[in-house]
């Protein structure tokens, strides 16, 4: 999966979708804002149901699978049709089943030692997590300046929401922002598309894009 697709907007949409059948309202409204890319979170049952629904009917939509914390649940993802996937912290078997199946991992990382690792296993974009509880913007800076020359980006979450979005993306290291602000769980179950929709356009707007 070509990281440009996946970035393209520099916001990555993480949902939880409890139930399987509400996937496809919610692709059909963040692509009416103009997101092409979601992120399904691991962690309800219906998350592989979900991402299967939604690549199956739009396919130029980038579905991604996040919290993925174990190889089956990787596999689980890339058979269901995930083109990426994102985990909180930084794990070996997780990245090698990833690997094997062709699909783009962003694993999560807080420390310069995680990101060294990061490196060395390969990752060129890592997800910076958990963003404001490990310092922020001024935190990432100062990583920044540690590993900027590498070429390695960041996917900043936790934490970020329409307020200060902004300050994370203005930093030439951030390749875009993780967030949920723009779904959330309460107006998924509530059907509330046309927020849903109207935050997504805002979020957009915000990234320049």
């Amino acid at each position: 999966m070509e990281t440009n697709k996946v970035f393209a907007k520099r916001v990555v949409p993480a949902v939880v979708i409890d139930q399987a059948e509400l996937a496809l309202p919610l692709a059909e409204t963040l692509l009416k804002a103009g997101m092409n890319v979601i992120e399904v979170t691991f962690r309800t049952a219906a998350a592989a149901d979900a991402i299967r629904a939604i690549a199956k009917r739009f396919p130029e939509m980038a579905v991604g699978a996040g919290t993925l914390l174990s190889a089956d649940q990787v596999r689980q993802a890339a058979d269901a049709g995930s083109v990426f996937g994102v985990a909180p912290g930084l794990s070996e078997v997780v990245l090698r089943a990833a690997q094997e199946r062709g699909m783009l991992m962003v694993p999560g990382v807080a420390t310069a030692s995680e990101i060294t690792r990061g490196l060395e296993l390969g990752c060129r974009i890592l997800k910076f997590f958990p963003a404001e509880s490990s310092g922020g913007v001024s935190a990432l800076k100062a990583l920044a300046g540690a590993f900027g020359h590498t070429g390695v980006r960041f996917l900043p979450t936790g934490g970020i929401h329409a307020g200060n979005m902004a300050d994370y993306l203005a930093l030439s290291v951030v390749a875009g922002i993780g967030g949920s602000w723009m779904v959330e769980k309460k107006l998924i179950a509530a059907r509330d598309w046309k927020q849903i929709e109207t935050l997504t356009r805002e979020a957009l707007a915000k990234a320049g894009v």
